[in-house]
């Protein structure tokens, strides 16, 4: 997937974590179909793309500015969404499959699952399908009536941001840098545009240097911004701990990625995962639990949308 940002520098415009409202079985009563429904789909969609899981994965990223379901509306005549800012224009993927997934669900238990819930549901299960770990899911999030064109611009971070700035970024979100580093490890699938490289190919020299000659002759110095290449060349398409591996032997693609492991306070967790794989997948885990759950709509804030792309 076209990561302008990796696939977990997520930022968000509402700090506080608030999950009272939601609940792991929140429809086990209303749709208790719609677990299933979700999941079969997304079955189907990696399954035909394997890089989908990913982009699904970086759409739940991207949505939660507050897990709402905001980045999924789209721009209408007097109404400016979050799909054309900078980090999500011409990369961020996936909508097609939750428009079928919704569908579906709607089918079945017409105005009572949120696009927000879908789309938290089917990253995890992306995950999952890569190889990945699973994770509870709090559900009973609600949709939005908006979205923010300027808030997806400016607090979305460069992938040319160093590691001070990450962290404090992270942090201005409740999370701490360890959390940071572990979400970090979600580029270990999906795929980055040469615009979101090239500087670090081309200028920097804590890169290896046969990685950086195979990403030049894919990304040329001027030209080809839109070329896609693996965040991780080794297991592209499997979730797994090979990212760190990577960062260790200065194998990162993205500049914020390598700063993970550059000498700063950061390096010890990212060695620790390069070697200790089940420790990153149980850290994931959690870090996605708190991702899913911050400043979500529940009661009577926002709706229940029929069609994700607009508002009822």
């Amino acid at each position: 997937m076209a990561f302008y940002l990796s696939v977990f520098i997520i930022i968000f415009s509402v700090i506080g974590i608030c999950s009272a409202d939601l609940s792991s079985d929140y429809y086990e009563k209303s749709c208790p179909k719609a677990m299933y429904t979700i999941k079969n789909a997304v079955a189907n969609a990696v399954t035909n793309e394997r890089r989908m899981g990913a982009s699904l994965l970086r759409l739940h990223f991207h949505d939660c500015f507050g897990c709402d379901g905001s980045v999924l509306l789209d721009d209408t005549s007097d109404f400016t969404g979050e799909k054309s800012a900078k980090p999500n224009s011409n990369s961020l993927r996936g909508f097609d499959v939750i428009d079928k997934i919704k569908s579906q669900i709607e089918k079945l238990c017409p105005g009572i699952v949120s696009c927000a819930d879908v789309v938290a549901v089917a990253a995890r299960d992306s995950v999952v399908l890569l190889g990945g770990p699973s994770w509870t899911v709090e559900l009973g999030r609600r949709d939005s009536t908006t979205a923010s064109l300027d808030t997806a611009n400016s607090d979305i971070p460069s992938p040319l941001l160093d590691l001070n700035d990450l962290i404090t970024n992270f942090a201005n979100k409740g999370f701490t840098a360890k959390e940071m580093v572990a979400l970090s490890g979600g580029h270990t699938i999906g795929k980055a545009q040469c615009t979101t490289f090239r500087q670090r190919v081309y200028n920097e020299t804590n890169i290896d240097s046969s990685l950086a000659t195979s990403l030049k002759s894919n990304c040329p110095s001027t030209g080809g911004d839109d070329t896609l290449s693996s965040l991780d060349a080794t297991t592209p398409v499997l979730f797994d701990n090979h990212f760190y591996k990577n960062l260790v032997n200065n194998k990162g693609i993205l500049h914020s990625d390598q700063q993970l492991y550059s000498g700063g306070s950061t390096d010890s967790q990212v060695k620790t995962y390069s070697t200790h794989p089940i420790t990153f997948d149980a850290d994931f885990a959690k870090a996605m639990v708190k991702l899913g759950n911050l400043s979500p709509l529940t009661g009577t804030n926002g709706q229940i949308r029929t069609n994700c792309r607009k508002i009822n």
